[in-house]
């Protein structure tokens, strides 16, 4: 990546930053690959007990792991911090959002905060810490924090795959 595509004057990220990025990413477009094909009826449709539906999962990735985990606890974002108290239950898709707007709404979220991570060091560390829902925290860097989103990130794509199979019976890459 040069200097221009991390943004004026803002220093191409490491070695490891662009590692964990590209690992996030794979993980970015399964969530959004394993959907392709899906009509809004299909991406509203809860296929588990607990009621969640893909384009509530795709939202709740939007607003409570990439905004939540990068703009706000990660940069310390004071407008990001206030706004979650507003957001409700993110898992929750807007009955006037169509389902274009939740998958745009990722891929915005998305290159937010790329450019957060972009413009860090995998050693810095956090701005702001939410005491009142996770306690002391147990993150420290942004390097803890985009492996927390990975991880995150992974266990809703296979959540995603399941759904999938249950809908239509697509899989996502399977090696036999």
């Amino acid at each position: 990546m040069t200097e221009a595509e991390a943004g004026a004057g803002t220093p191409a990220p490491g070695a490891e930053i662009r590692a964990l990025l590209s690992s996030l990413d794979g993980q970015r477009r399964h969530v959004l690959g394993i959907l392709e094909g899906l009509d809004d009826e299909a991406l509203r449709l809860p296929v588990l007990p607990s009621g969640w539906s893909c384009l509530g999962l795709v939202r709740h990735l939007a607003l409570d792991v990439e905004r939540f985990w990068f703009r706000a606890v990660f940069a310390g974002d004071e407008a990001e911090i206030a706004a979650l108290d507003e957001t409700g239950d993110a898992w929750q898709v807007p009955s006037g959002a169509d389902a274009a707007e939740v998958l745009d709404l990722y891929r915005t979220q998305t290159r937010l905060a790329d450019a957060v991570v972009i413009a860090a060091t995998a050693g810095a560390p956090l701005a702001w810490w939410p005491h009142e829902q996770f306690g002391a925290p147990h993150l420290h860097t942004l390097r803890d924090v985009v492996l927390h989103v990975i991880t995150e990130t992974a266990c809703h794509a296979g959540h995603l795959d399941a759904a999938r199979e249950l809908l239509d019976g697509r899989r996502w890459l399977v090696l036999t």
